[in-house]
């Protein structure tokens, strides 16, 4: 039996890598090490945006003369002096177009001379939207849906996105009219490309999405024109808004690192960030724990998963953990962590799951098959049943997701 005081440990660890990524605490901090001296007009948006836009608040006081918050259902804060709209996430809502409206009303109304404070974070590309006509909701959910179970990563969804919409692609920089910006994000994909964070609403777009034009569903391929053209990477709109990346997932990794070593544990931590099919790193990162000496283990990064007509409960953490469980299985010496670091895993209310050398014993008895619920995109049921599943509620930011795995001796 898995020593109960080892899974406190490791959650305790994975609370550790979220509170060194913090909205509140990095936006408060960069923007205290680098003063301000103008009225601010702030715009948050993002699964972390009531954190990031609190944290604003504190190091910049009355200077933030007006704000808008767009975050996901349930991740506002109260206390919060400025507007805010919640809106679905994955699959955008009626709320995602209101949002677009409010933000643009929002930048047209202000003073020519107005300074942008532009705080993003990932869900962006849900949460907020301005369609082109003869493209509209309904097709937008239909859009989205279609991504998310392609198994395309956020790269390659966020290159699509970009070819439906008046926001993306560097067209809300256009909005702008040249006023002066500071858009500090919080990264949620591999390479910290403010082009691909929130579908690059400030950031030239690079690549139009056209390398995925022939694998869109032909009804895609016949709207794929709607749209204005982004503007050209070299387009004037763009000189006057400066993007800062304040947390990314290489500093979650550093994070539960050193909670790790301040437990007194050997660490090993993975500075690359893994990317690929869930049952491939499922088994890549068991074998890497059961191979090695003891310890903790480290990986962020973000799996993909193509998921079947009808998919059940769960996300792509949950179903890493479920696979992994099965490489572990009786094997007490293992605990292993698969979690979002936003607190959810798709469409799901759980960040992921705590599994161990038990997990597929527990679930069975309960009557649920492993392979079956993988299958079927259903690994939540069986993780419910086995009862390994992490909660967390609002983390205040989102940085891919994390695989911590400690080894005892």
């Amino acid at each position: 039996m898995v020593n109960p005081d080892s899974r406190k440990l490791l959650l305790g660890l994975y609370a550790a890598a979220l509170r060194s990524v913090d909205g509140q605490i990095v936006v408060r901090d960069y923007l205290q090490r680098r003063p301000m001296h103008e009225e601010v007009y702030l715009v948050a948006i993002g699964k972390a945006a009531a954190s990031m836009a609190r944290g604003a608040q504190e190091a910049l006081g009355p200077q933030v003369v007006q704000g808008l918050v767009i975050t996901k259902k349930g991740y506002a804060e109260e206390g919060l002096p400025f507007g805010c709209i919640q809106s679905d996430h994955p699959v955008p809502d009626e709320n995602s177009l209101e949002a677009g409206k409010r933000l643009l009303a929002f930048i047209d109304t202000a003073p020519p001379s107005a300074f942008f404070l532009f705080l993003i974070s990932g869900g962006t590309s849900s949460l907020v939207e301005s369609l082109p006509e003869g493209f509209d909701l309904k097709m937008l959910r239909e859009m989205n849906r279609w991504l998310l179970a392609s198994g395309l990563d956020i790269g390659m969804m966020n290159m699509v996105r970009k070819r439906f919409s008046c926001l993306k692609g560097g067209r809300l920089a256009e909005r702008l009219q040249g006023r002066s910006t500071l858009n500090l994000m919080i990264s949620d994909v591999v390479d910290d490309d403010p082009a691909v964070i929130g579908s690059g609403l400030l950031a030239p777009s690079i690549d139009d999405g056209s390398l995925l034009f022939e694998r869109l569903p032909v009804w895609l391929r016949e709207k794929a024109d709607l749209a204005p053209s982004p503007p050209s990477t070299e387009a004037s709109c763009f000189d006057s808004i400066e993007n800062q990346i304040v947390a990314n997932c290489q500093m979650a990794i550093q994070g539960a690192a050193e909670a790790g070593k301040a437990a007194g544990l050997d660490v090993y931590s993975h500075s690359h960030l893994f990317q690929g099919d869930v049952l491939q790193l499922a088994h890549h990162f068991a074998q890497e724990v059961q191979q090695g000496p003891p310890g903790l283990y480290v990986w962020g990064g973000e799996s993909t998963i193509k998921l079947p007509p009808f998919p059940g409960r769960g996300g792509r953490n949950q179903s890493l953990a479920l696979a992994a469980a099965r490489f572990l299985a009786g094997d007490d010496s293992v605990l292993l962590l698969v979690a979002g670091t936003d607190g959810t895993d798709g469409p799901t209310r759980d960040a992921g799951a705590l599994v161990d050398g038990g997990t597929i014993a527990r679930g069975s008895q309960q009557g649920m098959d492993a392979v079956e619920r993988l299958v079927h995109a259903d690994a939540g049921s069986f993780l419910e049943a086995s009862g390994d599943l992490i909660r967390t509620g609002p983390t205040g930011t989102n940085v891919m997701d994390l695989v911590l795995a400690l080894k005892d001796k």
